[in-house]
């Protein structure tokens, strides 16, 4: 008999920090762009003790203009300045902002298996970090019409938004550049700032007999034919040319510019199902935006929204308040998550743990003999196998180690509980067998080495612990070689006791007694699920939370498996009332 822990030694030279340079740093959000909506949402974040980065990649939508407006307290202030001011309150909380531009945003399927969002996140330069959620703030990009001169004067003199730029050139002679039907609301907007509007009728559409007495009655001249360029005099616009080559003077032209979300992060994001969808006003589309509900939630788990990206009218204060409301109801999403997983943890500490699977174990020894039989799954499974090496994980007190170690099986037996292990060490040297015993949790690590044969039974462990423990075991099969999982399933309308099976051989089969197979069996089977055990003070897990379906853990191996058999049957014997009905069985051979 050997004894052994299940720590592995470490090969790996480099330092801690060297090691901790490849692993990506988590944070609780990352927020894609640092405008006013997504700062405004990080300042919230870190002031709520959240781990947060911004990435943002240094282009604001109003980066040209000379001031920001509307806003209360911080009127006229350049919008460099604004983001400047922005980035160094949220460090003042704890927040984090980098320069760069995200390329991918991919879930980690790995870290999620629970359901729970989880993402990668690439930058350019090929950083990567990993967040809880995703916020996405980016803004948006304005297209603007086909006319030579334009780009180069947006912010400036061309303009779209009264609201932003109107004061400025209020009283001023004033263009409106027709491209949609959009064009006459424009005009008739702008003529609240100024006597003097022209629209220029471009390439927009032909006026209504309705829109062409609206303009008249407000006193907005109509000009007809395409607009070639501007002109220009000293930094300055001073009018507008037409394809005739005619100039009438115009100190700003408005132009409907088309809002657009850009290729980055949506590109990646499209992966995910998050893709933009046309911003509307009645029947006008005015650009692009992405969908959200009221507090920013879009309909892809975990990623959120806020600012322009969501809606395309939003000015700097709009998106400043739009970023604080979207952030607390991301943190209160996240402090609900926070909440269920310490109700996990604390189930888990209190039903799962090696204190509590010990407890069970010397509260069942008081009382109970402990029976030699063998799981009849087992012996059924291993009839046509040769003797070869099996791992025997989650042990218990040796029962199924024992019976494989008489028919020639050289076995290592695996258990969380030293309690169980030290009874099945007193089994097997009565026995006398040879067996290798392990004091590991294989939830938490992989398992120690390859075998012909890797068999559990009853192993009960809710589905966060339980993915990776099958995970390792199937690992742990070597080529040629067999796994057979043996647990409880969840039948609907069957019933739904205590999810502990009696013990095979038992000569009281109403009493649930650990008979060697694992952490399947209660030490008083009048213990219903979730109940206080009456011996042992600990609680029961619920069938519900310990059940799995043979099918989906079949799904889960992947190739290069052979699955033999992944089926649901009735419990061997008819089911008492104090265990399981039905039980979930998969044999798979590696190919």
């Amino acid at each position: 008999m050997t004894a052994e822990t299940g720590h592995v030694m470490s090969t790996d030279t480099r330092s801690v920090d060297e090691r901790n340079a490849d692993v990506p740093r988590n944070y609780d959000v990352v927020v894609v762009g640092g405008g006013p909506a997504g700062l405004s949402a990080a300042l919230t974040l870190s002031r709520a003790r959240r781990s947060v980065l911004v990435v943002d990649a240094g282009e604001p939508r109003n980066a040209r203009a000379s001031g920001v407006h509307n806003y209360l307290g911080r009127e006229g202030t350049p919008p460099a300045e604004l983001l400047a001011l922005g980035r160094a309150e949220v460090a003042g909380y704890g927040g984090e902002a980098v320069t760069g531009t995200v390329t991918v945003v991919e879930r980690l399927d790995g870290d999620a298996a629970d359901g729970r969002p989880r993402f990668g996140v690439t930058l350019a330069d090929g950083r990567a970090v990993r967040a809880r959620r995703l916020l996405v703030a980016t803004g948006l990009v304005d297209e603007l019409p086909d006319v030579p001169g334009l780009a180069e004067r947006w912010g400036r003199d061309v303009l779209h938004c009264p609201y932003c730029h109107g004061w400025e050139v209020r009283d001023q002679p004033v263009g409106v550049l027709a491209t949609s039907e959009f064009a006459v609301h424009q005009a008739l907007m702008w003529r609240q700032w100024t006597r003097d509007v022209i629209l220029f009728r471009h390439t927009g559409p032909a006026l209504t007999e309705q829109q062409a007495e609206q303009l008249a009655a407000r006193g907005v001249a109509v000009v007809d034919g395409e607009v070639a360029g501007l002109e220009v005099t000293d930094d300055r616009l001073t009018g507008v040319r037409l394809r005739s080559g005619e100039v009438i003077a115009r100190r700003a032209v408005v132009v409907a510019s088309r809002p657009a979300t850009g290729p980055e992060p949506f590109a990646s994001l499209a992966a995910l199902g998050l893709r933009p969808t046309e911003a509307r006003m009645g029947d006008l589309v005015l650009g692009e935006r992405v969908e959200a509900g009221p507090t920013g939630a879009t309909s892809v788990a975990g990623v959120w929204v806020a600012g322009n990206v969501a809606e395309v009218r939003a000015q700097v204060a709009s998106s400043v308040a739009s970023g604080v409301m979207t952030a607390a109801a991301l943190n209160a999403d996240l402090i609900a998550e926070d909440t269920e997983l310490a109700v996990e943890a604390h189930r888990y500490e209190r039903l799962f743990s090696e204190q509590a699977w010990s407890e069970r174990h010397r509260a069942h020894a008081a009382e109970h003999a402990d029976s030699d039989d063998p799981n009849p799954v087992l012996v059924a499974a291993a009839a046509d196998l040769p003797p070869g090496t099996v791992l025997d994980a989650g042990a218990g007190t040796g029962a199924d180690a024992c019976w494989l170690a008489g028919q020639g099986w050289k076995v290592t037996a695996v258990d969380l509980s030293k309690s169980a292990l030290e009874r099945a060490e007193g089994r097997a040297t009565r026995l006398g067998h040879d067996i290798t015993w392990v004091h590991a949790d294989l939830a938490a690590q992989p398992a120690p080495g390859s075998y012909d044969l890797v068999t559990a039974h009853y192993l009960c462990l809710p589905p966060a612990q339980r993915r990776p423990l099958f995970a390792h075991l199937a690992a742990a099969v070597a080529p040629g070689g067999t796994l057979l999982l043996v647990g409880h399933a969840l039948v609907p309308n069957a019933p739904s006791p205590n999810p502990y099976p009696p013990a095979h051989g038992d000569s009281d089969s109403d009493s649930d007694s650990d008979d060697g197979h694992g952490h399947g069996h209660a030490s008083d089977g009048h213990a219903g699920h979730g109940d206080g055990d009456r011996h042992s003070g600990a609680s029961e897990p619920r069938l519900a939370e310990v059940a799995w379906d043979a099918a989906d853990v079949a799904a889960s191996l992947g190739p290069g498996w052979t699955v033999e058999s992944a089926e649901t049957r009735p419990r061997a014997g008819a089911p008492g009332h104090h265990g399981a009905s039905h039980d979930s069985i998969l044999r798979a051979r590696r190919t």
